[in-house]
């Protein structure tokens, strides 16, 4: 018996079949979401995020709404303090980091999130898709999956991210980003992907986003954030402490702490008490918002890197580390204390 022809009609039935179930190529599944995101006028989905990037695991949940136009809106909660939330707003005016807790927000003028990775943003994961020649693919029972490079600019250590988009209705399911060792380090899932083109500019506006938020928060700080314990970075770059100062302020305290080594920095840690809305403090930054461990989002410029935890700002500076090393030190300050 001649098996050669046997066996090549099977494999080409096969394939009609595959075909005629509608099996889907990469370049079949790229081009339907590039038409998706092409055709949504805006999109609302809640996401969990697992970071595991500390010596402690985070959880975050998030709720993103986008307006065609550019417009975003990214709300990150802590699971284990709702008062350390911190919302991403991306306007006709630029982009900002509101901190409600503390009544402040950073302003930049930013191509965010256009200059770098975002795992929670629908948009953003396609950009890497298409951007990464070597992407891979593959078609599982209920998932289209690809494998691409990120291009987180100032984080480096984790260059690789799996996307997982829903068979039937091409959404977003699940994303991990996964350090050199492949290692997933963070990880998101979304839940409630729904097209949405009832917003409005103002759902986008500072004010009433920070209206909104403080509505319950304390206007005078607690004891227990006046006094926070001070943290110290895990990650020095061989560098010391050198020195440490604390002052008291009106509203806190502020500890100038300044290492000595390699390469010198100086970390700020103040605690101050929150403030009414009209004295609103609003800072703006010639720089980047960057995505931190823990899900906090500092502002990042040349020589100094800035964020908030609950009521605690953090300023980190230095004349000699890179931005990459900032966000490093940075890192390794969350949820570390004296020695």
């Amino acid at each position: 018996m001649k098996r050669f022809p046997i066996l090549f009609f099977m494999a080409m039935a096969l394939t009609l079949v595959l075909t005629a179930c509608g099996e889907q190529s990469k370049e079949d599944v790229v081009k339907k979401l590039e038409e998706q995101e092409s055709e949504m006028k805006g999109y609302k989905t809640d996401a969990s995020m697992t970071m595991k990037t500390g010596k402690e695991e985070q959880k975050y949940h998030i709720q993103i709404s986008h307006k065609k136009k550019d417009f975003y809106k990214v709300e990150l909660e802590n699971d284990q303090d709702e008062k350390g939330s911190q919302i991403i707003l991306k306007n006709d005016s630029g982009v900002y980091v509101l901190t409600p807790a503390l009544n402040k927000s950073f302003k930049f003028q930013s191509d965010w999130p256009e200059n770098t990775s975002q795992p929670y943003l629908f948009n953003s994961l396609i950009k890497d898709i298409k951007a990464d020649a070597e992407t891979e693919f593959n078609a599982t029972d209920n998932h289209y999956v690809f494998k691409t490079k990120t291009n987180y600019q100032n984080n480096q250590s984790l260059p690789y991210q799996e996307i997982y988009f829903d068979k039937k209705s091409y959404t977003p399911v699940m994303v991990k980003v996964f350090d050199q060792d492949m290692t997933a380090l963070v990880e998101v899932q979304f839940s409630n992907f729904s097209k949405d083109d009832s917003f409005k500019e103002t759902d986008f506006d500072v004010d009433q986003n920070m209206a909104m938020s403080s509505s319950d928060v304390p206007v005078t700080a607690s004891e227990e954030q006046t006094e926070a314990e001070v943290l110290y970075p895990e990650e020095t770059l061989g560098a010391s402490l050198w020195d440490k100062q604390e002052v008291e302020t009106e509203n806190g305290k502020r500890v100038i702490m300044t290492y000595k080594g390699e390469k010198d920095f100086t970390i700020i840690q103040e605690t101050a008490a929150t403030q009414p809305a009209s004295a609103r403090q609003s800072v703006e930054v010639n720089g980047e918002p960057v995505q931190l461990s823990g899900g906090l989002v500092g502002a990042l410029s040349e020589q100094k890197l800035e964020w908030n935890d609950d009521a605690t700002t953090y300023h980190l500076a230095s004349n000699e580390l890179t931005q990459d090393e900032m966000v490093a030190v940075a890192n390794s300050i969350h949820g570390y204390s004296e020695k």
